[in-house]
C-alpha cells in the first residue's frame, strides 16, 4: 500500500499515514516491541472518532461529536456508519456476536445495534441525576460493567433481562472513568480523585493511591494481576498491587506536560500510552520489567487527543481514534534477537 501525506489523505479519504518505528535498542533482552503507526482519515468531518473495539477482524468505533457508531474493514479500508439516536454522544462501543453495545452518554442509556439491520435496542439507566454511561467492558457471560462519570456510579447491565444495577461511589465527585473487567471483576479509575475502585462481593471498594494529586484516567492489568494506570494530572505511569496494596509510579517522558490518556497492555505485559499534553500527540511504550520508556513517536495527524485504545492480540496491534478525525493502528512486532559475538 502507498502511504500518502496527511493532506493527500484528506482528499482521498482512505489513504494511510505512516510514522517511524519506535527505537527498541535498549529493550532487546526484555522484549519491548517495535511499533509502527498508521492512520486513516474518517469520512465524517469533526466527528471525534474514539474508543475502537475489534471483533472478527472488523474495527468498531463511535463518533462522539456526530452521534454515530461505525465499522472499518482494515483489508478493504471501507467505513460504514450507523446513526444513533439524536444527541446520543456515544463514549464507548464494545462488540460481541449479539451486536455492538454503545454507551449513550448524553441520552442516559446503553444501546445494542443489530449490524445487519441497524436497529437499536435501548437499555435506560434508572434513577435520578446524571446518568451518563461512559466506559464499558464484558464479563465472561456477556453481561456489562460500566462507569457513570457525572452520576458518580459504577453500573452493571444484565444483558439477557435488561436489568441495571448501580453502585454509588462514596467519594464525592469521584468521576468514575476508565474501566476494565478482569476475572469477571470490574476495576475503574476515579478520575476526580486519587483512587481506584472495584466491586467485590457486591460491595464497592475504593483504593487510595500514594500521591494525593494523582488523577488516574485509563487502566489495564498485566498477567500477574497488577493494575496499571496513567496519571493524567501529573504525567506518570503507575502500578497498584491489589493483594499487597503496593503502589509505584514512573514519570513519563514529557513529565508534567505529558497528560497520558489512552493506554493499552500488550501480550508482553508492556504498557503503551499516548501523551496528549504535547502536540503532536506521542505514542510511548513502557517496559513493566525494566521500567524504561521507549522513544516517543509523534502521530502524523497530530492526534489532538487520543482518549482510549484497544489491544487486539490476534494481530498484535493497538487501535485508537483521534480528535484530528482519524482512526489509527499501532502495529507491534518483536525486536530482533541479539546474540553474543
Amino acid at each position: 500500500m502507498k502511504y500518502l501525506s496527511l493532506a493527500s489523505a484528506v482528499v482521498v479519504g482512505l489513504a494511510g499515514l505512516s510514522s517511524a518505528p519506535a527505537n527498541s535498542d535498549d529493550h532487546k533482552e526484555t522484549g519491548l516491541a517495535n511499533a509502527e503507526i498508521q492512520e486513516w482519515q474518517v469520512p465524517w468531518e469533526d466527528s471525534r472518532p474514539r474508543d475502537p473495539w475489534v471483533h472478527d477482524g472488523i474495527v468498531w468505533f463511535v463518533g462522539q461529536g456526530s452521534h454515530y457508531a461505525a465499522t472499518f474493514n482494515p483489508e478493504t479500508e471501507e467505513f460504514k456508519r450507523y446513526d444513533l439516536p439524536d444527541g446520543a454522544g456515544p463514549h464507548t462501543v464494545i462488540v460481541d456476536d449479539r451486536g455492538a453495545w454503545y454507551a449513550g452518554n448524553l441520552k442516559e442509556h446503553i444501546g445494542l445495534i443489530d449490524p445487519g439491520t441497524g436497529d437499536i435496542k435501548q437499555f435506560e439507566l434508572p434513577g435520578s441525576g446524571p446518568k451518563d454511561s461512559h466506559t464499558m467492558d464484558f464479563t465472561a457471560a456477556g453481561d456489562i460493567w460500566f462507569t457513570v462519570q457525572g452520576g458518580n456510579q459504577i453500573g452493571f447491565l444484565e444483558t439477557t433481562g435488561g436489568e441495571i444495577m448501580l453502585w454509588e461511589v462514596p467519594t464525592d465527585s469521584a468521576r468514575p472513568y476508565g474501566l476494565i473487567v478482569e476475572n469477571d471483576r470490574p476495576w475503574a479509575t476515579l478520575f476526580g480523585t486519587n483512587k481506584l475502585a472495584t466491586i467485590e462481593n457486591g460491595n464497592l471498594k475504593e483504593f487510595e493511591l500514594k500521591r494525593e494529586k494523582s488523577r488516574p484516567r485509563r487502566l489495564g492489568m498485566t498477567d500477574d494481576g497488577t493494575i496499571w494506570y496513567v496519571d493524567y494530572n501529573q504525567g506518570y505511569v503507575g502500578s497498584y498491587d491489589p493483594v499487597t496494596g503496593d503502589n509505584k509510579d514512573w514519570r513519563a517522558p514529557a513529565a508534567g506536560n505529558s497528560r497520558p490518556y489512552g493506554m493499552a497492555v500488550d501480550k508482553r505485559n508492556d504498557i503503551w500510552f499516548v501523551e496528549t499534553g504535547v502536540q503532536p500527540n506521542r505514542l510511548v511504550g513502557f517496559d513493566t520489567e525494566t521500567h524504561e520508556f521507549s522513544e516517543p513517536i509523534e502521530l502524523e495527524s497530530g492526534g489532538g487527543t487520543v482518549r482510549n485504545m484497544f489491544y487486539d492480540e490476534n494481530t498484535d496491534s493497538i487501535w485508537f481514534g483521534t480528535d484530528a478525525n482519524t482512526l489509527g493502528v499501532v502495529r507491534l512486532s518483536e525486536p530482533p534477537v541479539v546474540t553474543a559475538d
